[in-house]
């Protein structure tokens, strides 16, 4: 199994985000140790997991795709005649 571990500064430049706020937002509350990055040998460096990140935001942006398009679909009426008062209602009470 062949794993891409970053650094903080090299994921920056991958996602596009500061590292600062890599270390301060994203760092223990959507990015979780033992899942997205680890502490080698126990120590204070951090290396990030790339695939697992990736697959996180893949699985992440698909739900919230599925979310959106949903409810959209809940939202828009799907043609004039399904509005209860709406416009055709006003066309035919003239």
């Amino acid at each position: 199994m062949n794993q891409t571990y970053l650094t903080t500064a090299e994921l920056a430049k991958r996602i596009k985000y500061d590292s600062r706020s890599i270390r301060e937002r994203l760092k223990d509350s959507v990015l979780i140790e033992g899942v997205h990055y680890i502490r080698p040998f126990g120590g204070r460096k951090i290396l990030y997991d790339w695939d697992a990140i990736q697959q996180d935001m893949r699985k992440f942006s698909q739900q919230l795709m599925v979310s959106t398009d949903a409810t959209h679909r809940a939202c828009k009426p799907q043609s004039l005649s399904d509005e209860p008062y709406g416009r055709q209602a006003l066309v035919s009470d003239r």
